[in-house]
């Protein structure tokens, strides 16, 4: 810790062993005593804006008390809000279960009318780098929304039946069907249902502003980041 400025912690949640052991790192940045800035792994969902379902809230709850630790100690920090990486939502057009883009059907979340957000996991390790020693984002959370990669189920659909030039049968799974999933699925489905849950169905990347006194907006402070957008990403898969 004594030999850089800034500390990036990466960890994971399984098992979930490994978010909370991050209080042993806030043990050695505060004896340290030199890090200017430390970005906690949490990446995802704003921790202290949503409330989401088991098995994923025990993750949530973790995340938080790391937070607290990291204020207690007046370490100097930023969080970071990603809402929905890339990766796992947009090559399964919004479905859990997909292998990949669906071929003939795409089973749609909810009403398919709700707004999520996407990034791209690289646009949001360059923003987090950004942001390492900006004094506009010390002691805030950066949200990362960029404005192109807001989009429901249905504009996300009807994109790729553009690309294509072909339409897929769209097949409802109401909320009713994916508490039930979630509550009796075998593995880690339930894990990604109760993310997809709280998506797609409550619109937790998008149902609140961001207040100027305790977060700012990654895409807005930085503009001059050419942000993979939905669209582009979606060119990969042509």
């Amino acid at each position: 810790m004594r030999k850089v400025d800034v500390v990036y912690s990466a960890l994971g949640h399984h098992p979930i062993k490994e978010l909370v052991d991050q209080a042993l790192i806030i043990s050695a940045i505060k004896e340290a005593g030199n890090i200017k800035r430390i970005k906690i792994s949490e990446f995802g969902f704003e921790a202290e804006r949503v409330q989401l379902l088991e098995p994923v809230n025990s993750v949530l709850e973790e995340k938080i008390k790391i937070r607290e630790a990291v204020r207690k100690e007046g370490v100097p920090f930023t969080f970071v809000s990603s809402n929905f990486g890339a990766t796992y939502f947009l090559p399964r057009l919004g479905q859990v279960e997909a292998d990949g883009i669906p071929e003939a059907a795409v089973s749609i979340l909810g009403d398919g009318n709700t707004k999520v957000i996407y990034v791209d996991e690289r646009d949001i390790a360059t923003y987090s780098i950004k942001a390492a020693d900006d004094e506009r984002t010390l002691n805030k959370t950066l949200y990362i929304r960029p404005p192109a990669n807001i989009y429901t189920t249905y504009e996300l659909v009807s994109l790729w039946e553009t690309k294509k030039n072909k339409t897929l049968e769209r097949i409802d799974v109401s909320e009713e069907e994916i508490l039930k999933k979630i509550d009796e699925f075998p593995g880690q489905l339930p894990f990604f249902y109760a993310i997809a849950y709280a998506g797609f169905i409550k619109g937790q990347t998008t149902n609140f502003e961001i207040d100027p006194s305790i977060g700012v907006e990654a895409s807005y402070l930085y503009r001059d980041v050419k942000y993979t957008t939905v669209e582009k990403y979606m060119d990969r898969f042509l």
